[in-house]
């Protein structure tokens, strides 16, 4: 590798630890082992508390649930989990997760890793296009769904979204990132350190983002696991209103709440603490 390549790898580490450092609770690192390679999982709360598995937007890293994670751990075991071939600590084995099924398969050995049998399992944004699709591969795994203004689950993207979106997309820069960032929160104030890093992931080298198709309806009828959409209200990358009606339509016994105040990128982080609250409340209140 490169001496540069070093360097800016150095960089990127630094700053995910400098973020992980912030998070206010007690982390422990865990990697697992697989053929994909090797999943590194950031774990905190109490030990015997319900797994709740937390899946990050497209490059973000695990890092990304700062605002969070104090919530979450109060009496939850949460799995922040960085998946392999994108930005974080995971490291890639000579044949990592190439499409859907294997994205799916390799989740199915992250629970196995942790000795999890089922979880609940949270996602933002691509994060929740897993979460839901592995709810329908594995509704045995998946007691409780969380999903946050999730993509490509209940409808397409904004053609202005993606305009905004294609600089980045055909070369990701930390400034291009940085920019799309800053037009789609309408400029929301976010943590530093984390920004810095969410550059730097911009730049990551050899990305292998796995992408599969929407769920079809008749499949999405199927779901079991009690379910709740947090929807983006001032969100750009789709219409959240019309997402929210093709939710009630496809899963009518799901809960959904528009949250106005947010917006695609930000919702994770800015004024958490009342998506912090229904999550919670939806957790606890559906776990018996």
């Amino acid at each position: 590798m490169p001496d540069d390549d070093h360097g800016a790898n150095a960089a990127f580490l630094d700053a995910y630890d400098a973020v992980l450092e912030r998070w206010p609770v007690q982390v422990e690192p865990i990697d697992l082992p697989s053929a994909y390679g090797t999943t590194r999982v950031n774990a905190c709360g109490p030990a015997d508390g319900p797994p709740l598995i937390l899946l990050h937007g497209g490059g973000t890293t695990s890092t990304m649930w700062f605002a969070n994670v104090a919530e979450f751990a109060r009496r939850h075991r949460v799995y922040a989990v960085d998946r392999i071939g994108e930005p974080g600590r995971s490291i890639r084995g000579e044949r990592p997760p190439r499409n859907a099924p294997d994205l799916l398969d390799w989740l199915d050995g992250v629970l196995d890793g942790l000795g999890i049998e089922s979880a609940a399992v949270c996602g933002h944004s691509y994060g929740g296009w897993i979460a839901l699709t592995y709810g329908l591969h594995a509704p045995q795994r998946v007691r409780r769904l969380v999903l946050l203004d999730p993509t490509q689950c209940f409808g397409g993207f904004r053609v202005g979204y993606l305009a905004r979106a294609l600089p980045y997309l055909i070369r990701p820069t930390a400034s291009r990132a940085q920019t799309l960032l800053t037009w789609e929160t309408d400029g929301a104030e976010a943590d530093p350190a984390w920004l810095r890093l969410y550059g730097l992931a911009a730049e990551f080298p050899d990305v292998k983002v796995v992408t599969g198709k929407r769920p079809e309806p008749g499949l999405l009828r199927t779901l079991t696991a009690p379910t709740l959409v947090l929807l983006a209200g001032r969100g750009r990358a789709h219409v959240p209103h019309r997402i929210a009606s093709a939710v009630a339509r496809l899963l009518p016994h799901a809960e959904t709440a528009v949250l106005p105040g947010l917006s695609h990128h930000a919702m994770p982080w800015h004024e958490a603490a009342d998506l912090n609250t229904r999550v919670i409340g939806f957790l606890d209140r559906t776990a018996t």
